[in-house]
């Protein structure tokens, strides 16, 4: 996953994704960089166009936590308006990372 996170960050920054600009990446983690592994996503992302892909790929949304019973002891009403608020949010939290 930390190569496709590299690329993802060369992306972001508008640099080559190939094989010393990621191993760069994963060496300044501390870390060291399996080469089979480096050479097997440059050549996976050669023909994809990274920003379509990631406009394209399913978000997962954390739910908004339930809200608090009432001290009636009454059952607590959801608000959905908070709720899609809430949503809205997190996708454009989730966005921002990516451009």
């Amino acid at each position: 996953m930390e190569y496709v996170y590299a690329a993802l960050i060369l992306h972001k920054l508008k640099k080559e994704i190939n094989e010393a600009n990621i191993t760069s990446i994963i060496k300044a983690t501390g870390e060291s960089a399996n080469d089979a592994q480096v050479k097997a996503l440059v050549s996976a992302l050669a023909d994809v166009n990274i920003e379509e892909a990631i406009k394209a790929a399913p978000v997962a949304v954390a739910a908004a936590p339930a809200a608090a019973a009432p001290a009636g002891g009454g059952e607590a009403k959801t608000d959905e308006a908070a709720a899609g608020k809430s949503e809205e949010q997190a996708m454009e939290g989730l966005a921002s990372l990516f451009g």
